[in-house]
This record gives C-alpha cells, structure tokens and sequence, in this order.
C-alpha cells in the first residue's frame, strides 16, 4: 500500500506537469514562449510579463508567470532576449523554473517580407516537495487520526534541472504572419528519480494570422496630425505534444486604444482525448506610449463546468520604447502585423 500510493504520486507529478508544458490564453502577449523567432519582433526593446490563475475553484491551484526582455539591433539584423518562466501546482508541491536565451535573424526577402529565424537554450529546475502525503501506515481508523510517522525512508524534497533547447521560424508582411516551432528538441529526462527515464515530450506548433485594415479613425495626435488605428485580426494556433493535439482559433479587434478578442480552445473534430476545453475572452488597452495591459478570462467549455473550475484568469503587461539612435529604425516596413495579446 505504501509503496503503490508513492507510485501513484510520481504517476501523477508525470501526466500533469510533463505531459503538456504550460499555456497562456495571451500567447502573443508572451511571444518568446510561443516561438522563438519572435525575439527582437517589434524592432523596438520590449519588456513584458505574464500571469495566468488557473482553476482558482479546484482545491488545488496551478499558477503561471513569466517575464522577458528583448531587443533588436538593426545594425546586426537580430533580436536577443531573456526570458524567465515560473510555474506552481500546490496538488504535490511541484514548482518549476526556467530561465532562457533567446536569438532571432531577420532576413529580408523582398519590399515587405521578412523570414525570421531562431533558437533558445534553457536551464530549467523542477522541485517537488513530498513531505505532505499521506500513506496507509500513517491512519488510525479506529480513532480516525493521522499519525506523524510512515515509516518511509525517502526524501521529502526532490529536485531536478537539466538543459532544454527550443527552435522557431517566422514569416510575415504587412499584412500577415505564419509560424512554426519546435520545443524540446531533446527531449529531456525529467525524472525525480535516478536511474528513471521519463522524457519531455517534444512539442510542434503552427501559428500564423491576417490582418485587415478598417481604415483611419479620429485624430489621436494633433501634433503630427496621426489618425486612430483601426483593424482586424483573425489567427491560429496549432500544438501537438504528445499524445495531445490542440487548435486555438480567435478575432481581435483593435480600435485604438481598445482591443477586443475571443478565442475558442478545442480540437473540432471527433478526437479521442478531450481538447474542448474553453471559449475566452479579452479586453486590453495598447496606448501610444508603447504599455498594452490585457485581461483574459477562460470560459471552461469541457465536461469540467466553470462552476466546478472557476476557469481562469489571465494578466499581461508589456512595455515597447526606442533604445538607441532613433534615425536608424525604420519600423513601419518591418513591424509583425501581429495579434496584440
């Protein structure tokens, strides 16, 4: 009985936590983790952060955060980046870490049309605190008290950290955008225990979208006499990690300031794991002084139901500003017609 209810905890630390990494509902709010060929993007210095509650009605929590910074050098044609990922699910105390380097090469392929290569290396550490479970030898059922001592000899606190490497491509005009990337090309070990092989899965993924103009709004500035942006956006994201397959397919609409987005999370076919998992919806501000905020709330679509849940809630919050000499930044012929958030 001891030993089953240990397996079943590390069985458990293995679905949840390697089977799928982490996700935002914002992922172009958090565009070093969706690919990383999204480095130095905007041609600007950009940083950024991201939180994300998930599940806040379950017993248990899972929480997610995530910060970066990136920045182009046009001199070079490439962006570089740091990037730092945060994750903790109090069902078995298990945190992880992970900080990243991330580079990008822009290479022009005619008037408005650019490829975008890039990679990232990572050292990431996973700790699981095992000091609060509960074995059979432990319950007195005749009282109906736990007692201190099971009598197991084995560690309260594992921790592991190993190397991780990650690869992007990205293609886009003026008007449209299409991604691919590849996470954990090595998939590696992750297990708690020596001499045990568990591998992270790799991870593909398929991004891109459209933008369509709606034409000029009201003058924001009657200074340089610049009108209100207005457009709109329609976008995919496609993940497999196995055994999971997931679609996200959404609109946003941008009238400055104000963006307004829904997205749907699933798999629309008939499929044999359950991906039908929410409908989400967005607000967010980008003002002219480069801060965009965003809020996200995931309406559970699953056979989990919302009041079960309490879905999710999600937060980001980025800064873009001009760092170095102006003059040499040409940014509207080479800005990603991209999804805000």
């Amino acid at each position: 009985m001891k030993k089953l209810t240990l397996l079943i905890s590390f069985i458990f630390l293995g679905v949840s936590s390697v089977a799928q990494d982490f996700q935002y509902s914002q992922f172009y709010a958090a565009p070093l983790n969706l690919n990383p060929a999204f480095t130095g993007a905007s041609d600007l210095t950009r940083v950024g952060a991201n939180y994300r509650n998930q599940w806040p009605g379950l017993d248990h929590s899972f929480n997610t955060f995530s910060a970066y910074i990136d920045h182009y050098m046009f001199d070079i044609n490439s962006g570089i980046g740091l990037i730092f990922n945060g994750s903790r699910e109090s069902k078995v105390n298990l945190s992880s870490n992970e900080i990243g380097l991330t580079y990008a090469y822009r290479l022009k392929l005619g008037n408005d049309a650019y490829l975008r290569v890039g990679g990232q290396v990572s050292y990431i550490s996973r700790d699981a605190y095992f000091g609060d479970l509960v074995f059979g030898t432990q319950l007195d059922i005749n009282n109906g008290t736990i007692g201190p001592d099971s009598g197991e000899l084995f560690s309260k606190d594992y921790r592991h950290s190993f190397a991780d490497y990650n690869f992007g491509m990205l293609f886009h005009s003026q008007i449209l955008w299409l991604g691919v990337a590849g996470h954990h090309l090595t998939q590696p070990n992750t297990s708690f225990l020596d001499g045990n092989m568990s591998r992270l899965p790799l991870k593909l993924s398929a991004h891109g979208g459209i933008k369509i103009d709606l034409g000029e709004g009201f003058i924001n500035n009657y200074f340089n006499n610049s009108r209100q942006e207005r457009s709109a956006f329609f976008a995919f994201n496609y993940k497999h990690q196995d055994p999971f397959n997931q679609l996200d397919i959404g609109a946003q609409l941008f009238i400055q300031p104000l963006v307004l987005g829904v997205w749907y999370r699933g798999f629309p076919v008939k499929y044999s794991l359950p991906n039908n998992e929410a409908v989400i919806g967005l607000i967010g501000m980008a003002l002219e002084s480069g801060l965009d905020i965003g809020y996200s709330f995931d309406f559970t679509a699953s056979k989990m139901s919302l009041g079960q849940s309490g879905g999710a809630h999600e937060i980001s919050i980025r800064y873009s500003f001009l760092f170095g000499d102006p003059n040499q930044r040409n940014r509207r012929s080479t800005i990603i017609p991209c999804f805000r958030f």
